[in-house]
């Protein structure tokens, strides 16, 4: 058994490690930071039998690496985990491909019920989750989260660099390619959103980001 953790907070990184071990002692844990290093690992392999994904990473926005990584990869089940424990949240991230949807203020027993149920072929929620109720939101959200499917690995890496306000030869510096590349990328990502320019794309992907958890 494989399990990658994907989680940019090293104390929390641990203290999951401790439970799944807890829960599956036989599980072989690897762990990862950011959602560069995350594809990387996916794209080197083995794949990973189950990933735990937080849902704020460097190198993400929102609900965009749980619905990218689950069009890329679908045979991977993913568990989100995270600190939201708003019923929106949890419904959506459901909606969006995860299996289960742990929060990080859940007790030990219940990480355990939610690995055991997903190795099982079942999905899992924290108990007592209300019926979903009506998003205005849902259905351009729904729409936006099928064109980033249709994105590769390298234009979603893109995406995400533009997204966080990054030139065309500041990417082509951190991925190590020409600027033509990165020019050729980005026209091929306003494509497949139907954006026309950058502020249009950010504000596309808006449509997944995710509320900070209250204070």
């Amino acid at each position: 058994m494989n399990i990658l953790i994907v989680d940019d907070h090293p104390l929390f990184r641990h203290a999951l490690i401790h439970a799944v071990r807890y829960s599956l002692p036989q599980a072989q844990i690897h762990e990862t930071a950011s959602v560069t290093e995350f594809y990387t690992r996916l794209e080197q392999g083995p794949e990973p039998d189950l990933v735990l994904l937080d849902l704020h990473l460097p190198g993400a926005s929102g609900f965009s690496a749980l619905v990218h990584v689950r069009a890329q990869y679908p045979a991977i089940p993913i568990v989100v985990v995270s600190a939201h424990e708003e019923v929106a949240v949890i419904q959506r991230a459901l909606a969006h491909g995860a299996v289960a949807y742990i929060p990080k203020s859940a007790p030990p027993q219940h990480i355990g019920e939610a690995l055991h149920a997903v190795l099982a072929g079942d999905t899992w929620a924290p108990p007592n989750l209300p019926m979903s109720s009506h998003d205005p939101r849902a259905r351009d959200e729904a729409d936006f989260a099928e064109r980033i499917k249709t994105l590769t690995p390298q234009q979603f890496r893109v995406l995400m660099m533009v997204a966080e306000g990054l030139l065309n030869k500041q990417i082509a510096y951190m991925l190590d390619v020409s600027e033509a590349t990165i020019k050729a990328h980005v026209t091929a990502i306003f494509r497949k959103l139907g954006v026309q320019n950058r502020t249009q794309a950010v504000l596309a992907i808006s449509t997944l980001n995710v509320d900070e958890p209250k204070l």
